[in-house]
């Protein structure tokens, strides 16, 4: 960090992002009294869980795909009266009253945007970033901030691949980032490509709606049910982790046993054992499946001018062809080489820390099944502890830096993770929480 009395030490941190992870940062900031400033684009905290943001992918339908007991804050559980899986509003009213109780709308500049963060010295890893941001008013200012913490989220971007011959369909692509609420389907032939969780939902929505639904896949998915025996699903395999092949051996059996063999629906076979595909938390879409009221088709080969010809030479005629094909990581204000970017993300030392710079870190780039909004809290409170260490503890600070420059830990917990493509910010959450401890123990 800075020499003793340098005057970067008077600076404050600029924290991007007023969604859950930001949050997660302003609390912890707040707790080690580490001066910042915050910068959010919509006019108050929540992130895309509040339906009225420019910024976000909710729908009218959306909930929690976790239960409101494995996803909350371990410091702010949710209200009795809260559902097992709250919808979006609930959720939305939740994160308000985060910040309502720790006080942390009054670090905030909301209606600004980041445009760029620039490092003032590139040659020094504890250089002092300028920050650039349009105002609520539009006008553009810089300011100069001891470090940079980037906790914008990583599903505002969506992923929109191309198709041979999609020049030539007449009718409608959109993605489900754009999708609101069903009566966009009402009496339309509908195509839906991908069957995440997202997809999933707005299938079933679209079933009371459409004249037909249909969904392309190229790959298959685990489909898990939200309760067994009657609570929660993901609140029946807490507490210490069982070995993967044990693991993925009785749970696999299980689910099965629970949900049937979904290629009997249409559905591919999913590769690899239960766990190393991010699961789907809906089994509607296997009772409209079951029901005929949803077909399952191959991966798509080109699009026509009515529809679709598929990759096994079959075709259909659509109106509407909705894409869930996920989201990517976008940190447009920042160059992608400070961030030590290679292929599909950062390359960050447990998905934090970039070995180029030690005042710039990225909460909430990781995925893994259970890890909640703890997980991201959990990041912070290291970013937190590190950060403060820098001033009241160098020699602790400098061990922290020391292993970001490597090796890395495991992550994966035996686990052979099939989406790395596509998420390769992904861990094990039993991995990833236990490797957070170990580093949080340099500081104690």
């Amino acid at each position: 960090m800075a020499p003793e009395g340098d005057a970067r030490d008077e600076l404050p941190w600029a924290l991007i992002g007023a969604g859950p992870t930001g949050l997660s940062a302003a609390r912890n900031l707040s707790r080690r009294g580490i001066p910042f400033v915050g910068f959010e684009i919509h006019s108050d905290v929540g992130g895309l869980w509040d339906i009225e943001s420019k910024k976000s992918t909710m729908y009218e339908s959306a909930h929690l795909i976790s239960s409101k007991t494995t996803t909350a804050y371990d410091e702010f559980p949710m209200r009795p009266e809260v559902a097992d899986f709250p919808s979006h509003w609930e959720m939305n009213t939740y994160f308000k009253d985060y910040a309502d109780t720790f006080d942390l709308r009054r670090n905030f500049r909301f209606g600004t945007e980041v445009t760029a963060v620039e490092p003032e010295d590139p040659g020094r890893d504890d250089t002092v970033w300028m920050v650039t941001i349009l105002n609520e008013e539009g006008k553009e200012e810089t300011g100069r901030y001891a470090g940079v913490i980037i906790a914008n989220g990583i599903l505002s971007e969506p992923s929109v691949p191309t198709f041979e011959g999609e020049d030539e369909f007449e009718g409608e692509i959109l993605h489900t980032a754009s999708y609101k609420r069903p009566d966009i389907f009402r009496d339309k032939k509908v195509l839906i490509i991908g069957c995440g969780n997202s997809g999933c939902d707005i299938a079933v929505d679209a079933v009371h709606y459409a004249k037909s639904i249909e969904m392309s896949l190229r790959s298959g998915y685990w489909f898990f049910p939200k309760y067994i025996f009657g609570r929660p699903s993901d609140t029946l395999n807490e507490g210490k982790a069982l070995p993967a092949f044990l693991k993925t051996r009785i749970d696999g059996k299980f689910i099965k046993f629970l949900t049937g063999d979904p290629a009997r629906l249409g559905f591919p076979e999913p590769e690899g054992r239960i766990y190393e595909t991010h699961p789907v938390m809906n089994t509607q879409v296997l009772y409209y499946a079951g029901h005929g009221d949803i077909h399952i088709r191959k991966n798509i080969k080109r699009f026509t001018k009515t529809g679709v010809e598929f990759e096994d030479g079959s075709t259909g005629d659509y109106d509407m062809v909705m894409l869930a094909t996920g989201y990517k990581l976008h940190y447009p204000f920042i160059n992608p080489e400070y961030l030590n970017w290679k292929g599909n993300s950062p390359d960050l030392y447990l998905n934090i820390f970039t070995p180029k710079f030690r005042n710039v870190f990225v909460l909430g780039m990781v995925e893994a099944t259970g890890l909640g909004w703890q997980g991201r809290y959990n990041q912070a409170h290291l970013v937190s502890e590190f950060i403060d260490a820098g001033q009241r503890n160098p020699a602790k600070a400098e061990e922290m830096w020391r292993r970001v420059q490597g090796p890395k830990p495991d992550l994966f917990a035996g686990y052979n993770y099939r989406q790395l493509d596509r998420l390769p910010f992904y861990v094990n959450k039993d991995a990833y929480r236990a490797e957070i401890h170990k580093h949080l123990e340099i500081f104690e």
